[in-house]
């Protein structure tokens, strides 16, 4: 990712960790998460993802037994084996489970509630 790329985004990434089911109309497979934020994920996938560039897809991550992460989202870059998904929808228990996880690594709540509100102005 380039310097222009990374100075655009305003949402702070964390890396985290898991296997993560994606949906989309050809089926479902299972990646790599690799980082997570409010707008977006990365994610990993050894093989050609048979998805193409702003084609969509519902993420599904556990991050226990009883808690999930649903988000519709779309596929905005491909560089195998990564691959970016943009957040354009997530249901309130999703987005209540993805700000704990968030405001436990990031440290900062202050900065978390700039973001929620950025979030909210887009």
């Amino acid at each position: 990712m380039n310097t222009n790329e990374q100075d655009r985004r305003r949402f702070t990434r964390i890396n985290f960790d898991a296997e993560c089911e994606v949906h989309y109309s050809g089926g479902a497979i299972v990646m790599q998460l690799i980082d997570i934020s409010l707008r977006g994920v990365l994610m990993q996938f050894n093989h050609p993802l048979p998805l193409e560039i702003g084609g969509e897809a519902e993420i599904n991550i556990y991050l226990a037994n009883d808690v999930l992460i649903r988000m519709k989202t779309q596929l905005n870059y491909a560089e195998p084996p990564n691959y970016g998904f943009f957040v354009k929808e997530i249901d309130l228990d999703s987005m209540s489970h993805l700000r704990r996880l968030l405001e436990l690594n990031l440290g900062d709540e202050a900065l978390l509630e700039r973001e929620l509100e950025q979030m909210v102005l887009d």
